[in-house]
This record gives structure tokens, sequence and C-alpha cells, in this order.
């Protein structure tokens, strides 16, 4: 056994440096956990001088991440830089030097996770990310051992933080998308650039992670349908709520016979859903087994010491299984291939507004092209409104997404037609 286990910790801003405050704070209690002590030997960033929110010996600081790489007395390297580049050949390097890995990177894990956990089982090294969905939220770990003896059936998320704050605030005051983003913006809940979040790409690589380990199949990201929330208004907020619903931007994963459906989009969710009362910067994961049922996990999304908790975890472990000779315990369970499902085959309900000439005879037209695809009318809500316009929002049944599609392609082209506004799917 070891006497002591050495860490590197490459990337020292908001997680890397929530991940140290959690190692130095609660040292004399993660050394009893694990049986030795676990110390910080090495950290680098290309910033060393701006003052983080711990006290860390200035000696080991540097700017060189190939002094952690490249280290012998390492064991674990903590990758919180993120992205592809340089990330992803930081921790190729570290493993071909036998370093174990944990790592926050959603994007790296996403896209290149089918090469790098092969390859530290190949090695006989741990590979753990359970920051990189859910922030704070154990939900990895729990899907691999916990749940390990279910087959998952589906999965819904709210993952994103930044896009979550944003819908509260718009359903809670009536506010517009522009108005929250730039608050959000200038509390720090949104980047300068936030088009990942806004997009859905960031929610886009967290559920291809999970439905990879969902469905023990790896999930290729592009193909993966995702829609942001930007063209979400303050009137789509009152009509969901007028409807009984609230708007999400939802990431979801369901297994359909030997297939999967994978996507991300704003959603109508009805009030009494567990994920309609998710608000905030918070996320929640609910999934569904075959034999536990339904569960929930709820729980900071993002932030210093939430994410820096989940690196802390995943470090504890692997210290663990170094004291005891059982490294690489739980590797990719990717056996299956599985393809992913065209967007065109979702079969959902639909909340669609449309703007159109105030006079006879429009509700006839538009029935008729829903009709004639298929698309079934639930209920509808007409409202008049200035300049002789009025606005129609239509609940559908259950409808094939393609079907949908080409009513609207064909809706559009109607005279009497002024714009599609919003078209949104519904999860009940």
């Amino acid at each position: 056994m070891k006497d002591a286990i050495s860490i590197g910790i490459i990337g020292f801003g908001i997680v890397g440096s929530g991940a140290a405050k959690i190692l130095m704070d609660n040292k004399a209690s993660i050394e009893h956990k694990v049986g030795c002590p676990l110390n910080i030997k090495r950290i680098a960033d290309l910033d060393i001088t701006t003052p983080r929110p711990v006290e860390i010996d200035k000696s080991i600081l540097t700017t060189d991440a190939n002094e952690i790489i490249n280290d012998p007395e390492i064991d674990i390297v903590v990758e919180t830089i993120g992205g592809l580049k340089p990330a992803g050949d930081f921790i190729r390097r570290a493993l071909e030097n036998g370093k174990h890995i944990v790592t926050a990177n959603k994007e790296l894990i996403a896209k290149e996770g089918e090469s790098l956990l092969p390859r530290a089982a190949e090695l006989g090294l741990d590979f753990m990310f359970e920051a990189s969905v859910g922030g704070g939220i154990p939900i990895i770990r729990p899907m691999k051992t916990c749940l390990a003896g279910n087959e998952i059936l589906e999965i819904k998320g709210i993952v994103n933080g930044t896009t979550n704050y944003i819908l509260t605030r718009m359903s809670e005051e009536g506010l517009d998308f522009a108005d929250v983003l730039k608050d959000a913006q200038a509390k720090g809940y949104a980047e300068a650039d936030p088009s990942a979040d806004l997009e859905g790409f960031d929610a886009t690589y967290k559920i291809s992670i999970l439905a990879s380990i969902a469905f023990t199949s790896r999930v290729d990201v592009t193909k993966v349908y995702h829609e942001g929330i930007t063209k979400i208004s303050a009137e789509d907020m009152s009509y969901a709520d007028e409807f009984g619903y609230v708007i999400k931007l939802l990431a979801i994963a369901k297994r359909i016979g030997d297939a999967m459906q994978v996507r991300v989009h704003p959603a109508f969710v009805p009030k009494g859903h567990p994920l309609a009362n998710v608000n905030g910067v918070f996320n929640g994961i609910f999934l569904k087994g075959n034999a536990v049922g339904e569960v929930m996990f709820y729980g900071p999304g993002a932030g210093s010491m939430a994410a820096g908790s989940a690196v802390v975890g995943d470090i504890i472990d692997i210290a663990r299984n170094i004291r005891h000779n059982a490294t690489s315990r739980i590797q990719c369970t990717c056996f299956d291939k599985r393809d992913v499902l065209d967007s065109d085959s979702v079969v959902c309900k639909n909340y669609i507004r449309i703007t159109t000439q105030d006079q006879p005879g429009v509700l006839a037209s538009i029935a008729t092209v829903f009709a004639k695809h298929s698309v079934n009318i639930k209920s509808m809500l007409q409202k008049v409104g200035a300049d002789a316009e009025a606005d129609i929002v239509w609940l559908t049944h259950d409808a094939l997404e393609k079907n949908v599609r080409i009513a609207l392609d064909e809706i559009r082209q109607l005279p009497v037609v002024k714009e599609i506004c919003s078209r949104i799917r519904v999860e009940e």
C-alpha cells in the first residue's frame, strides 16, 4: 500500500480551485476515508497570479502542465480546463505516463470518450468524470453501480443551469429573453458568449454521456438533435401557464426497441411533474428503470464547490483503488451498438403559436392542413390583437415529428398566415 497519494491539477479556474479548497478544508476527514494522506503536489494554469478563493502554497503553482504530466510521483491527474485541446492531449499523455484521470470535461467525454476510456482500461488505470454532468449531483456513478441491475428506459433532465435560470425568471416575472440574459451575464450565471448554453450544445454533450451509460452504447454526439431557447418569448411563457405547463430546456434520451432517441430542446412540462419545480440554476435528472421505476436526482448543477465536490469524490474513489490495488474496476460499459434514431421519428404532442389575419376561414384553412398530414388537434385558443391580426394557439395530440414539420412548412405558405411564431414540443 502507498503511504500517500499525490495529485496534480491542470486548470485552476472555478472547478479546479473548488476541488483544491475541498481537498484542503476536509483534509483530515478525507485522509480517514482513504486510509492515507492525499497531497496536492502541483497545480498548473496559464494564470497563476489572480487570487483564488483558496490559500495555496505558491511554490506548487506552475504555468507548465508538463511538470504534472511527466512527474513520476504524481498518481492522479485532475483536468478542469475544458474543451478538446489542449485538454485531450494532456490526458492522453498522462495516461501513457501511468496517471489515473479525473475530469470535468463534458465535451471531451462526449466526443472522444470512445477512445480515451478503453485506453485507460487497457493500461489498468481509472478514468472518472462525475463532474462532467450535473455539477454536484451524483448521477454517473449511481448509474454505473447502484442502478446497474436495471435496464434504463428513459432519461429526462434539466442539465444546464444558465438556461434554467433564464427560463425561470421569464416564467416567474414575465420578462423577455433578452432582458433576463443581460441580467444573467451581469450576475455571472451566463458567459459573455453564452451560445454553448443557449443553443443547447452544453446539454447535448451531457445527455450524450448519460445516454451512452444508460443504454450501454456509444452516442455519436453529431446525431443528437438540439434546439436552444433563444426563440422562447414571454407570450409563450404566458400561454404555457394558461394551459397548465412550464417551459424547460430538456435533455431527453429514450430507449426505443434496439435503438436510441436522444434530443435536446425546449419543452412544455406539466406543472405536476417533478422537473417543473427545478428552478434557477439548479439541475434535475429524472430516470426510469425497468426494476427501480422512476427516480429523481436534484441539486446544484454548477459552481466552484458543487463541481469541486464531484471531482473530489472521484479522487477519493481512485485513491482507495490505488491503496487496495483495485484500479480500473468500473470500466467502460458501452458494449452494445445501438442506432440513434433520426429526429423525424419522434412522436410527441406540440404547442404551436401562429399569427394570422383576423378574417373568416383562417381556422378552417389551417386545420385542413393539419388534418391532411395526420396532425390531430387537442385544443385551440384564439386571441384577437391589433392591426386586424389574431394569435392562434394549437395543442396537438401525439404526432409524428416529420408530419408536423411538413404541415408547418405548408401552413407557412398560406396567404392568411403572417408568422409561425413558436413550435414547442410537449413532454407529459
